[in-house]
């Protein structure tokens, strides 16, 4: 089985996509973000993996029954 033709199909769909430039800026930003922003940003950040993380280990047992 020759893998050549297979890897041509998978990386045809590669060619034709035009990707943007990013617009990087090496100024400050116009309106810098407070220490109580970034707080809370990073507080919504964090719980918004912990408490689905909480939910599924705090019923780990009652999954494991109802598949059971």
């Amino acid at each position: 089985m020759r893998l050549a033709p297979a890897t041509r199909l998978l990386q045809a769909p590669l060619w034709g996509w035009v990707v943007p430039k990013a617009h990087i800026s090496a100024r400050p930003a116009k309106t810098p973000t407070s220490a109580s922003e970034q707080a809370m940003a990073l507080c919504v950040t964090f719980f918004s993996f912990l408490i689905p993380a909480g939910w599924v280990l705090s019923h780990l047992e009652s999954y494991k029954k109802s598949a059971a």
